[in-house]
């Protein structure tokens, strides 16, 4: 095997897997331990890889040849697609063992930061030494680092027990919030809801809106209500009534009236529309200017970074005021006709309307229809007095005309060019 001899696997976390051919097929999220008696450390049997549509699989060490920070390299091309799935008598070393508070000689207490495996004679890999960090007890002080042998560690064999979640946090601090959502999901529940909790607002936000219905509540649920008022708030409108959706009508009326008014009261309009329809679907946030706005600020307005790319596809003109429900609808301006023109021009004299709006009772398969024979990204939805009170884009049908259970990591299978064994769960 071409690598070092020890590697720290908390820096493994998120490199690329790649086969003989030098096509990745997925990246590193956890290495999995077997645990031992007579207080030998943990062999290390494999690594858990997340292939595309979010499945983990189980990589066998023995089929690695190459591990170092810049990737993992597999000896063959086949591979068992089989979803992972814990033994008993195995660890996740990353999921239980980062963040886990332990005792250094002497007693002084610390917590983990790291773990590195190391290569024996005749290839096995055990668990050898742990990064701790000392916990000095003074506030914003950080404490000396250790590297120390795993039999010198007081406190690894409670694994479950005693953890916190700044080191796992620091691991997973780089992911897109849907690949933060999956690893949340492979969390025991316990340990998903502190580490959700642990994420700021708005971040949690993000992971939220990417995460199953029931897993939301859950995480939703586990949160003082304040604190929970306070992430809806960060929360798309839409996203966050599909959620509060999910809870009773009076746990509904409690949040909404913890948020912001301004925060709440699109929440709140979008709640009275039915479901499936393209009031219950929309965004009441698109991008809208007036009709003497000029392109260059249309241009500017659509690079704000925290716009969806649906949502960034067009701006809706409009008579003020430019808060939905707006003055009266004048029609849209997509991106490319921005690029084309001069910059001093006038949305006014650039509209597209000769495409009917939505209407907030249209039924999803009719919007659904109706953007694939447009080819659009997004569509207005104007009420009976021709003010618009939202969008529809691409992503919010795609949400809706999934099955519901789309997010679950078990819900979806993989089509992937390499080869299924049919052996178990592990190599």
């Amino acid at each position: 095997m071409s690598t070092p001899t020890r590697v720290y696997i908390a820096r493994l976390a998120g490199v690329a897997v790649f086969d003989p051919n030098g096509d990745q097929v997925g990246r590193v999220r956890d290495a999995v331990a077997r645990i031992r008696a007579a207080q030998r450390p943990p062999e290390v049997v494999g690594l858990v890889a997340e292939m595309p549509m979010r499945r983990r699989i189980f990589l066998s060490i023995n089929r690695i040849t190459t591990i170092d920070a810049d990737a993992v390299v597999l000896g063959s091309g086949t591979l068992n697609l089989r979803r992972f799935e814990k033994r008993p008598n195995e660890l996740l070393v990353l999921q239980e063992l980062l963040d886990r508070r332990v005792r250094l000689e002497g007693g002084q207490p610390g917590a983990v930061v790291d773990v590195a495996m190391e290569a024996r004679r005749g290839g096995e890999w055990t668990l050898t030494r742990v990064a701790v960090r000392e916990q000095t007890g003074r506030l914003g002080r950080r404490g000396h680092l250790h590297q120390v042998e795993w039999d010198r560690v007081g406190g690894l064999s409670d694994v479950g027990e005693g953890r916190g979640t700044a080191n796992l946090l620091a691991v997973l601090e780089d992911m897109r919030p849907a690949d933060l959502a999956n690893a949340l999901q492979d969390l025991p529940d316990d340990r998903r809801n502190e580490v959700a909790a642990a994420l700021d607002d708005e971040r949690l936000a993000d992971v939220l809106s990417e995460l199953p219905e029931h897993d939301q509540v859950e995480i939703l649920a586990a949160l003082d209500r304040q604190r929970a008022a306070d992430v809806l708030e960060e929360m798309d409108p839409d996203d966050a009534a599909d959620l509060l959706n999910e809870l009773p009508p009076p746990e509904q009326d409690v949040l909404l009236d913890l948020m912001e008014p301004d925060e709440a009261d699109p929440v709140r309009q979008l709640l009275k529309y039915s479901a499936g329809t393209a009031g219950s679907v929309m965004t009441s946030e698109p991008v809208i200017l007036p009709p003497d706005a000029t392109v260059a600020e249309a241009l500017a307005r659509i690079r704000e970074p925290q716009l969806s790319p649906a949502v960034a596809a067009q701006v809706f003109v409009t008579r003020a005021p430019m808060t939905t429900p707006t003055g009266r609808y004048l029609g849209m301006v997509h991106f490319q006709r921005l690029l084309r023109d001069p910059p001093a021009d006038l949305l006014g004299g650039l509209v597209a309307n000769d495409i009917d709006p939505l209407r907030p009772g249209t039924p999803l398969p009719e919007i659904t229809r109706r953007m694939a024979t447009y080819d659009l990204v997004a569509m207005p939805v104007i009420d009976r007095n021709n003010r618009l009170v939202g969008a529809v884009t691409v992503d919010d049908v795609l949400d809706h005309s999934l099955p519901r259970d789309w997010r679950n990591r078990d819900a979806g299978r993989v089509s992937t060019p390499v080869e299924e064994m049919p052996d178990g769960a592990h190599d």
